[in-house]
């Protein structure tokens, strides 16, 4: 019998479902490198992706490679610009990870910024559901997206190993090509990796866009895109720990749906340090991480560039260990962040501001019998400065807290729960927008009075895990003094509509099930996934629903496997969403069926897969309800469609 334990919100989290489960293995105990305390902690419910479930499920943008698992959605602004939506949670709620560092980017600023990361680059992501504000900040309301590689390698490498993939097809006709090489000697280890994309306008179901003169099609216009990058790293490791550093690039130029003479050239550059010791005396070891990133991205309307958005970014983290002391072990922290965020052009709709921010944190657990207790603190200091005519500056201390537990009944049944007050301190964008923004075709307008925002929580989960099998089921329940929430306010300005923050009173509460059952059937290993989950949400003051939350969803899948061959079927059902603000309109519902094929040849040191997958066979019209209405209506989701493509390892 397995013996779980568990960290509350911070990233320390197995799940029923995750990366085993996902590529057809046995049910099992999996790692989330995120967890800072245990090896086998249970907390909230995460997903993992990673081998063939990542490799079948890897899309052009992080958002579209995760939507669909429990409790995560994307905002969808066309098939370039995706951002993960975690419990109808997004944009500055939801923490965006790159091996653990913060990703500096601006796409939590607006639907249309991209995430600069490539899911064709990441050997594993992890979705962590619900609040991981000790660790992560007010940010990481929501929950966590981590994507992990081996670009700064964290063990000695001894021999040469690779990996290449290519793919062709898909609703956007995509080309895509990846590679990796690294290897070592002597505990001096190194890594290289590059990629390329290249895509054309998204192919969807016949549908009208639209407009007085428009007219009925099967594309949607300026939605091509392309994107390249790498990266190179080092690192020196021993039986005692690692230190290493990388330098990594990303380019993309893409399209905006909603405005057909606009496009987006992003550039990032980042350099990474990180490194982790095992120590002698009170502390058992330290680990650390920094990173600077240097990112612009500019708005061209034809051949003009009509904006230049730029966040210069620097990052570091310092967790200490201590050695048990009795029943309780435990860390330590520091996390320091620095953002300049400056916008020059004549859709400038936020100022220049630089945002600083220093937090302090500490964790504890403790193992009594069958239960486990756990709990930590977290204290920040914001401050959000703004140019202009007037310079104006906001300072904050946010506070977070959490107290957490998890009681193994035996028989493969444990029961969870958390109880957590979390508060986030307004981002720079929600104070200070102001202006028309071309892109996402709305007038936005920020409030420079907001408050911190601050939420309590409360998660419940009972998993049952046997012999080939499981079950897990949570609920969980958010109450806001402050929500800040974007929303139309039904007012026109300069010929688009307003979009405002405002902190309002709010709830959001839901649940998720997962199930999963394998059997064999002449000789092939048989696996029967069914899942649900629903997100609510309204504003406590006026009774309205809260914007963008995705509908009820149903999914069921069957995946067949053998030593060579795995073969799988999923269908989605979606409701429609018709609880929505007076300012936005019902989404339909709709069903998805989808269908892949994986073959794996062998060979001595390396093997090659080579993949087939066929999406929405039915041709089926659907919308986003997660999306923005301004590209919802302007962006369906993509047609059938088949892709194809081989990665080989050795």
């Amino acid at each position: 019998m397995t013996a779980f334990r568990f960290t509350p919100l911070v990233a320390a989290l197995l799940a029923a479902t995750s990366a085993g489960a996902q590529s057809g293995a046995p049910t099992q105990t999996v790692l989330i490198t995120g967890n800072p305390l245990a090896q086998d902690t249970l907390a909230q419910p995460a997903s993992v992706l990673t081998g063939d479930a990542l490799l079948t499920r890897r899309a052009a943008t992080l958002g579209e490679t995760l939507d669909g698992l429990p409790g995560v959605a994307a905002t969808w602004f066309g098939p370039n610009a995706n951002r993960p939506v975690i419990r109808g949670l997004d944009g500055d709620r939801v923490r965006v990870l790159d091996n653990a560092g913060a990703s500096v980017d601006a796409s939590s600023l607006s639907f249309d910024h991209a995430v600069a990361q490539d899911p064709l680059v990441a050997e594993r992501i992890e979705v962590l559901r619900g609040p991981a504000a000790l660790l992560y900040g007010g940010s990481a309301l929501g929950g966590v997206v981590n994507t992990i590689d081996n670009r700064i390698p964290r063990a000695a490498l001894s021999e040469l190993a690779g990996r290449a993939e290519a793919r062709l097809g898909g609703a956007a006709r995509a080309r895509s090509l990846s590679g990796l090489l690294e290897g070592g000697e002597g505990g001096l280890s190194w890594h290289i990796d590059g990629f390329t994309r290249r895509t054309d306008d998204l192919t969807v179901p016949r549908f009208t866009p639209p407009g007085e003169d428009s007219v009925p099609t099967t594309r949607v216009a300026n939605s091509a895109a392309q994107a390249h990058g790498g990266a190179v790293g080092a690192s020196w490791a021993d039986a005692r720990g690692y230190v290493g550093a990388s330098v990594d690039a990303y380019r993309s130029d893409y399209g905006i749906v909603v405005e057909p003479e606009v496009t987006i050239q992003m550039r990032r550059d980042r350099l990474t340090l990180a490194g982790e010791r095992e120590l002698d005396g009170f502390f058992s070891k330290v680990t650390a991480r920094a990173a600077a990133t240097r990112y612009q991205h500019q708005e061209l309307e034809g051949t003009e560039v009509g904006t230049t958005f730029k966040s210069d970014g620097r990052d570091a983290r310092l967790e200490l260990h201590h050695r048990p002391l009795g029943a309780f072990k435990g860390l330590v922290g520091v996390q320091a962040e620095a953002l300049d965020f400056s916008a020059l052009g004549e859709e400038a709709f936020v100022p220049d501001t630089r945002t600083r921010a220093a937090a302090l944190f500490a964790l504890e657990e403790v193992q009594l019998g069958a239960l486990t207790l756990s709990g930590g603190l977290r204290l920040e200091r914001a401050r959000v400065a703004a140019a202009g005519d007037v310079p104006t500056e906001r300072r904050f201390t946010p506070h977070s807290a959490s107290l957490g537990a998890v009681w193994a009944l035996g028989h493969g049944v444990s029961l969870s729960g958390a109880l957590a007050h979390t508060e986030r301190a307004p981002a720079y964008y929600e104070l200070y927008a102001d202006g028309l923004h071309v892109a996402t075709g709305s007038y936005e307008q920020g409030d420079p009075s907001l408050a911190v925002e601050r939420s309590h929580s409360l998660d419940a989960g009972v998993q049952w895990q046997g012999e080939g099998r499981s079950l897990r089921a949570n609920v969980y329940a958010m109450r806001f003094g402050q929500y800040i929430a974007l929303d139309a306010t039904g007012a026109i300005q300069d010929e688009a509509p307003v979009y405002r923050f405002a902190g309002v009173p709010a709830r959001l509460w839901g649940v998720e099930l997962e199930g999963r059952q394998r059997f064999t059937v002449a000789g092939w290993a048989l696996d029967a996934t069914a899942g649900m989950d629903a997100t609510r949400g309204e504003n406590r003051a006026t009774g309205e629903p809260l914007p963008r939350l995705a509908p009820l969803r149903w999914r069921l899948g069957l995946e067949a496997e053998t030593d060579d061959w795995r073969l799988g079927a999923s269908l989605t059902r979606a409701m429609a969403q018709t609880r929505v603000p007076t300012t936005d309109v019902a989404t339909p519902g709709y069903t998805l069926v989808n269908l892949w094929v994986n073959r794996t040849l062998r060979w001595s040191g390396g093997e090659a897969t080579l993949f087939a997958r066929l999406d929405n066979a039915f041709d089926a019209l659907a919308y986003s309800a997660s999306s923005l209405r301004t590209a919802r209506e302007l962006a369906p989701l993509p047609a059938r469609s088949l892709s194809a493509g081989a990665q080989l390892r050795w």
